[in-house]
């Protein structure tokens, strides 16, 4: 018997079904050894880095009785494969394996897939090849890095602000992100400006010009109503002649096929799923589902990747179905008319290690995986099956015209577009059923219409003017979606710690929702400022990509991870030091509240708990009063108190009476709101 072990549980049938009779799988649940956490008998942190910075793992408590299971099958096998994640992390789980089965790294038999198919996983067992300590270095140092800033940081920000806050290497500049754009909103001036344009038609289709350039020749813009009303007085009667037409042929290259980071924008923006859906949904598609008689398929590829890189065999996959759904002539192809392959770049930061995320069988097509898929699953697999097929075909082209308008010397310009040939926006759905398409901006929607035939000379006939006033606006808040696209923008973390970032910030109260959008909170606000006085270098998004790109370093080229460390841990620890000198501790004010405590008559405040925001008297805890923090639903038909929307432990909602335990009043229906 040949002894798997994987990670994830859930791929455990499929990988099983796979291999067939002589081999055993095991999973390991993800992690099962690390860095010890709590305090030591002292009461001081316990960091688990020892002189040199060598980690000290312990067996997770949760986990003994696996490690202890995993030994005895070990020790019955007559070989061990360890197909662990194809990533880092993967392979330093692998590595901590080797150690707890007592397997030499460089003789344990490491094997990986970037998919779970049959031809892929066979493949990889007839290929096992030795642990690459470069990657468990480069992920040893991450997490010994992450441990020890942690460790420094935290002790700082609650002393100085308050008790059990935490810092962190990568969490405390993305929650910079999301300060600094909330400071650009509060800072911003809005600036007015007018839209402007002339309502023209030929030939009974109307279309319309917008003005570009004033009466000297030059780009206008306008300003002000004073500068509007002038223009409508120089151009009225004015007669409205063709200048020029421009036309030419324009092309659209396909996208390319999804990354992680491209995969959880799409998901938020076109199929309303946020990182933590979208990170399940994926997990289950790429661990296996369970479809009829055929039993678990493994539906996409590996779903941590920041590579648009393809593998061979799936791009000739992708050119056989798109030549037999839709035609040869939606392959792309060279000058001399020879079919060709898309290939895509992916980013400097990239580390390239794994394919693009894509289907596994593109002969189970959406509509074909539907009765199989929760509402989620249908959403993103039918997302990642149109964006990798549509990424495989040739450019979409269309027909561009470009017309200047000549009205008393100020000149409007009018743009259209018609589409020659569709090409890649047939599979890829276009933006018919999408919320909202990344690849079209403003100026491109305003293109995409029909103009009539124009012709230089042509005199146009005049229908109105329409024109607005209207203001700059700032900038949006980060939503999830935003915010991942901010920190792979700045090389900040790696696609498999986006999610967990964002969600470390959020439920240490850094930051809260105002819908999709993400905004600081106070304690957000106070955190930031404290960390940027004290730790410049920390708070710098270069540095902390720069430090990326050391770990790629470590990964890749073998470099010294110790050292790595110590020189980024030595002049860190002098600025803890100082830092902790400085009497400027922060005091974050409550936020009082005009609602009187019914039980000793202090004015209640706005406390933070689990749960999100509530309001409490702040005589706790003599006094224990609490409130909702959201307005009240109505009034109860008993004691005419305010009713409250409440969630019960399993999440079901129901509506309360604010006086419990005194009144026990419970609906499930929302009472009707008082007058």
């Amino acid at each position: 018997m040949i002894l798997v072990i994987i990670e994830g549980i859930g791929k455990k049938d499929t990988i099983k079904k796979y291999l067939g009779a002589g081999y055993d799988v095991m999973a390991t649940g993800g992690h099962f050894r690390d860095l010890p956490e709590g305090r030591g008998a002292n009461g001081e942190i316990v960091s688990g880095v020892g002189a040199d910075y060598n980690p000290r793992y312990v067996v997770s408590s949760k986990k003994k009785d696996l490690v202890k299971s995993l030994k005895e099958k070990a020790e019955k096998a007559e070989d061990v494969l360890i197909a662990t994640d194809p990533d880092r992390e993967g392979e330093a789980i692998g590595w901590h394996l080797a150690h707890v089965l007592g397997l030499k790294p460089e003789k344990a038999h490491r094997i990986e897939f970037n998919e779970i198919t049959k031809s892929a996983v066979t493949k990889a067992v007839g290929n096992p090849r030795a642990i690459d300590v470069n990657l468990v270095n480069a992920q040893q140092a991450r997490r010994v890095l992450d441990r020890l800033v942690g460790y420094k940081l935290s002790p700082v920000v609650s002393k100085k602000i308050k008790p059990k806050l935490s810092a962190g290497r990568v969490q405390s500049v993305t929650l910079k992100l999301v300060v600094v754009r909330e400071r650009e909103i509060q800072n911003f001036k809005p600036e007015e400006y007018w839209d402007f344009g002339a309502k023209l038609e030929k030939d009974k289709a109307d279309f319309l010009a917008n003005i570009v350039t004033g009466i000297d020749g030059k780009k206008i813009k306008i300003t002000s109503k004073e500068q509007c009303d002038k223009v409508i007085d120089d151009i009225k009667g004015a007669k409205y002649t063709v200048k020029e037409v421009r036309k030419s042929i324009t092309k659209k290259h396909a996208p390319a096929p999804y990354t992680t980071s491209s995969m959880q924008q799409d998901a938020l923006n076109k199929a309303g799923l946020n990182l933590k859906r979208c990170g399940m949904a994926a997990q289950e598609m790429y661990q296996g589902i369970k479809m009829g008689d055929e039993g678990n398929v493994a539906l996409i590829t590996y779903i941590r990747t920041d590579s648009v890189r393809v593998a061979p065999e799936a791009q000739t996959a992708a050119r056989e179905t798109i030549t037999e759904r839709y035609g040869e002539k939606f392959l792309p192809h060279d000058e001399n008319g020879v079919a060709t392959f898309n290939f895509y770049k992916s980013k400097k930061s990239a580390q390239d290690a794994h394919e693009a995320i894509r289907p596994t069988h593109l002969e189970i097509t959406p509509d074909k995986a539907t009765p199989f898929l929760s509402p989620d699953q249908v959403k993103l697999y039918r997302l990642i099956y149109n964006r990798f097929l549509a990424s495989q075909m040739a450019e979409a082209t269309f027909n561009s015209v470009s017309v200047d308008i000549d009205a008393n010397s100020y000149g409007f310009r009018a743009t259209g577009r018609t589409p020659i040939f569709d090409c890649w926006i047939t599979a890829y759905g276009g933006t018919k059923n999408q919320k909202k398409d990344e690849d079209e901006n403003e100026e491109e929607k305003e293109s995409n219409v029909t103009l009539p035939e124009l012709n230089e000379g042509d005199v146009l006939k005049f229908l109105k003017l329409e024109f607005a006033q209207k203001f700059t606006k700032p900038p949006a808040r980060y939503t999830e979606a935003t915010l991942v696209k901010a920190m792979e923008d700045a090389g900040i973390g790696r696609p498999a710690t986006y999610n967990p970032i964002i969600q470390n910030i959020a439920s240490r109260f850094y930051t809260e929702r105002d819908g999709k959008a993400i905004k600081p909170t106070e304690l957000g606000f106070v955190v930031v400022d404290l960390l940027e006085k004290y730790f410049k270098g920390i708070m710098d998004v270069e540095f902390t990509s720069g430090m990326e790109e050391k770990l790629d370093d470590i990964a890749y080229q073998g470099l010294d991870w110790v050292k790595v460390i110590d020189d980024f841990y030595k002049p860190f620890v002098g600025e803890i030091a100082i830092a902790l000198e400085g009497q400027d501790n922060v005091r974050i004010e409550l936020e009082v509240t005009e609602v009187p405590c019914s039980k000793c008559g202090k004015m209640m405040v706005v406390r933070q708990g689990r749960f999100g925001k509530f309001i409490a008297c702040p005589g706790f805890p003599d006094c224990r009063n609490i409130l909702p923090y959201d307005k009240p639903v109505g009034k109860c038909p008993k004691c005419n108190k305010d009713v409250y929307k409440r969630k019960s432990k399993k999440g079901r909602v129901f509506y309360g009476c604010s006086g419990y335990p005194d009144c026990d009043y419970v609906t499930w229906d929302a009472p009707k709101e008082s007058n």
